[in-house]
């Protein structure tokens, strides 16, 4: 791997989990009070779980933002062109949905917004595997398993906002 792809890598694996750890100022405020004492699925992981996988999943992310960089890059002819930037936007519309999923449930303690929120997300992640995969099959892949976490903490927010 070149030196200036290396730092690509990092690049992206620094912005991926950057909105984790962005998401995680407003989690903490709402964990130990108000998210205890709701009533929740019974499919609902122990609270240990979320930090590891939304970990792996922000490490999926930017792997493949680099692939998508770097190959979507490469390829500018005007076809090619239209996908990368395409799949520029969404992965920052992705992203920052993603984070506003935390401000609204754990710090706006709003089940309802964040469900809203989530369903958008939804959408853009199938967008960004749509236009991903147009510049790099595989970095299409590597998100499926961000797009079903997501759709499991959409159903597990779905279930927080009718029981309480």
């Amino acid at each position: 791997m070149k030196k200036r792809d290396l730092y690509l890598l990092v690049i992206c694996l620094a912005i991926s989990e950057l909105a984790g750890f962005l998401g995680s100022f407003f989690n903490a405020s709402s964990l130990n009070i108000w998210y205890r004492l709701l009533i929740k699925s019974s499919l609902t992981p122990p609270g240990w779980v979320f930090a590891p996988v939304w970990t792996i999943l922000f490490l999926l992310i930017g792997v493949a933002l680099y692939l998508a960089i770097k190959n979507g890059h490469h390829r500018f002819t005007s076809s090619p062109k239209k996908y990368f930037y395409s799949a520029m936007t969404i992965f920052v519309v992705q992203w920052l949905l993603n984070i506003f999923w935390s401000f609204f449930f754990f710090y706006l303690r709003s089940p309802l917004i964040a469900l809203i929120d989530i369903g958008i997300l939804i959408v853009s992640i199938i967008l960004m595997i749509y236009y991903f995969y147009r510049l790099k099959p595989l970095a299409g892949y590597i998100l499926l398993p961000y797009l079903a976490w997501v759709c499991f903490a959409t159903y597990l927010n779905a279930v927080v906002l009718f029981l309480n």
